[in-house]
């Protein structure tokens, strides 16, 4: 199944790699490269993606004033699609062919997961701003790419839970809808603020994410840091409450480069 979900993400990149290339780095007025490619897959592996999901008691919950929803890379307990759905994006040919597509320089993949796997969001979830940590856990390379595939069927924008990229104060988003079947490609660097607005409606936004990574800095110059948060720009106390959470946690990073907590990996995949 995942030779089959590889040869058609790549069908579909090749097929539209003119107007993927160009959408991606258009100015949309925002200094964070990204582009939505609908109806990714044909919408009958599309739903199966999504029926294939966990249930949400099978998933970690996470829970603070920095985000709320579910996440879960314990694919060895799920029907096997969900791996699959997931890994085929990180097949070295679909590798090579985004990097092409957005310019990553000697792109690398992500085969532990350290950032990427199955994420729900329900009713009050949500996802404040924030920049992704610069680098995956062993320090080596930066993270450039952010794909985020949504598979809820008949997701509607006025639902919530959709992907918000910010501008580097962190006033002004443009707002991307959870749509499904919809693969969203968003370049990260030190200043590609991003969130998740609530969810209002019943149901479930689900996702399935990757990242890429790359031996060299997407800023052009060297820069470590932790996923730094901030809060939404009405939010005035949380706000503050998350620039000082996020800057303990930046100088604890300094001291000890690669955290001291458990890292949350898969080990099923092999580089």
């Amino acid at each position: 199944m995942r030779e089959e979900l590889v040869k058609l993400i790549l069908e579909r990149l090749e097929k539209e790699a003119d107007g993927i290339k160009a959408d991606f780095h258009a100015d949309k007025g925002i200094k964070t490269r990204f582009t939505a490619i609908d109806n990714f897959f044909p919408e009958e592996v599309a739903r199966k993606i999504y029926e294939a999901f966990p249930p949400f008691d099978k998933m970690r919950l996470l829970d603070s004033f920095r985000e709320k929803k579910y996440t879960s890379k314990d694919f060895d307990h799920f029907d096997p699609l969900m791996k699959n759905a997931t890994f085929a994006f990180q097949d070295e040919r679909v590798l090579r062919k985004v990097a092409e597509l957005t310019g990553i320089e000697d792109p690398k993949g992500d085969p532990h997961l350290y950032a990427g796997g199955l994420s729900a969001m329900t009713r009050g979830h949500f996802l404040n701003p924030h920049i992704d940590n610069s680098h995956e856990y062993e320090q080596k390379y930066y993270r450039v790419l952010n794909l985020l595939y949504y598979c809820t069927p008949d997701w509607k924008p006025e639902n919530g839970g959709n992907l918000e990229l910010w501008d580097e104060e962190v006033t002004e988003a443009v707002e991307i809808p959870s749509l499904f079947n919809r693969l969203v490609l968003m370049a990260t660097n030190d200043k590609s603020f991003h969130s998740v607005n609530e969810v209002k409606a019943d149901g479930a936004r689900c996702c399935v994410s990757n990242y890429y990574f790359s031996p060299h800095s997407p800023n052009g110059y060297e820069t470590s840091h932790v996923t730094y948060f901030q809060a939404r720009p009405e939010q005035k106390i949380r706000r503050l409450v998350t620039k000082v959470d996020s800057d303990i946690r930046t100088a604890v990073r300094k001291v000890f480069k690669k955290g001291f907590a458990k890292k949350d990996l898969y080990e099923g995949e092999e580089n």
